[in-house]
């Protein structure tokens, strides 16, 4: 058996420790439950910021990565992006946390050295 977290059980983590923080964090878009890619839309009441892919590092471990379009801040080309990640990727899991400070609490939260 892999000490691999699985992604349906990280999107659980993240949500509960997202509430916690005194946020929000919704599912947009659920993939596969074993092994889905997992992006996040880091939002700032209600305004996404940015765009983190969890992503393999080459040690091994997972890290927090930039994603998305380079004018993140227009909402035609994310909605554009998500669109064609969806598209490439049916099994990717979307999920948008609305917090204060969203980069900071992310950098905090387990796996996003």
């Amino acid at each position: 058996m892999s000490g691999r977290i699985t992604s349906k059980v990280l999107i659980g983590a993240l949500r509960r420790r997202v509430e916690a923080a005194g946020g929000h964090a919704m599912v947009l878009s659920k993939g596969d439950e074993i092994s889905g890619a997992v992006l996040l839309a880091l939002a700032d009441r209600g305004t996404v910021r940015g765009l983190r892919e969890r992503g393999l590092a080459p040690d091994g471990s997972y890290r927090w990565v930039e994603a998305g379009p380079d004018d993140i801040g227009d909402p035609q080309a994310l909605a554009d992006y998500l669109e064609r990640r969806r598209k490439f990727d049916p099994d990717i899991w979307v999920v948008e946390i609305d917090l204060d400070e969203p980069e900071a609490w992310l950098a905090d939260f387990i796996g996003a050295a």
